[in-house]
């Protein structure tokens, strides 16, 4: 069973968003899983078993206590009952305190569809006298992630300093070489460039030199302000 339990679309994602977030977690002496929904193939430079192998090796970086891909459909990932019957189930079993999805307005169909995914699921997670696996369970948090392809800074309910994590994060997304190395420019500024350029742009909102942000449908409250930054 995981603590934190992060949900994306495709390998790599979890990495791009939160992979600083998710070593900090680790660090902090929390379990944390990652729910891979697709394989994220086809790609032009990348390959079903390159893939995986990439998404072993950022797993190992991250120190990840558990991953599973569902091998749900690329490029037409799609809220439908029995994936949904899958998310619920993977909750039931491994029993996440927080989830994380893809924050909701997103420019790649699959994320949108990833987010009423994991919104459902987690609603299903809970039910009595069904033949899902598990028990039912409600995860108490679902927090959004931001991700690389929609052109705006949507508002963050909360921007966490993770200065310490950062260039173990950007070796786990540089894992994927694949997907942010070859076939892409190698002059400044490369894609690994532009990721830490926006983690240092949240960053310099808190005071801090990086830093991820996070989003949430649902009010948040804190028991004292003594973590404020």
């Amino acid at each position: 069973m995981v603590e934190f339990l992060v949900i994306a679309p495709h390998p790599d994602d979890a990495e791009l968003a939160m992979g600083a977030s998710i070593l900090r977690f680790k660090a902090e002496g929390r379990a944390v899983g990652v729910l891979d929904l697709t394989s994220g193939e086809p790609t032009p430079h990348g390959g079903v078993e390159t893939r995986r192998r990439e998404t072993a090796e950022a797993t190992r970086v991250l120190g990840l206590d558990w991953r599973h891909n569902l091998g749900l459909p690329n490029r037409s990932l799609l809220h439908t009952l029995e994936a949904r019957r899958e998310v619920a189930g993977v909750l039931r079993v491994e029993r996440p305190r927080i989830i994380f999805a893809p924050y909701w307005e997103d420019a790649h169909p699959d994320h949108v569809q990833a987010t009423e995914l994991v919104e459902a699921a987690r609603f299903w997670a809970k039910l009595s006298k069904t033949d899902l696996p598990g028990a039912p369970h409600w995860p108490e948090r679902l927090l959004y992630y931001h991700c690389f392809h929609l052109r705006q800074n949507p508002q963050p309910a909360f921007v966490l300093d993770v200065t310490p994590y950062h260039d173990r994060k950007i070796e786990a997304v540089a894992c994927y070489r694949s997907q942010f190395v070859e076939g892409r420019p190698t002059d400044p500024p490369t894609f690994l460039d532009t990721v830490r350029d926006r983690d240092r742009y949240w960053g310099s909102l808190i005071g801090r030199a990086f830093a991820e942000p996070f989003a949430s449908r649902e009010q948040l409250g804190l028991s004292s302000l003594e973590h404020l930054l």
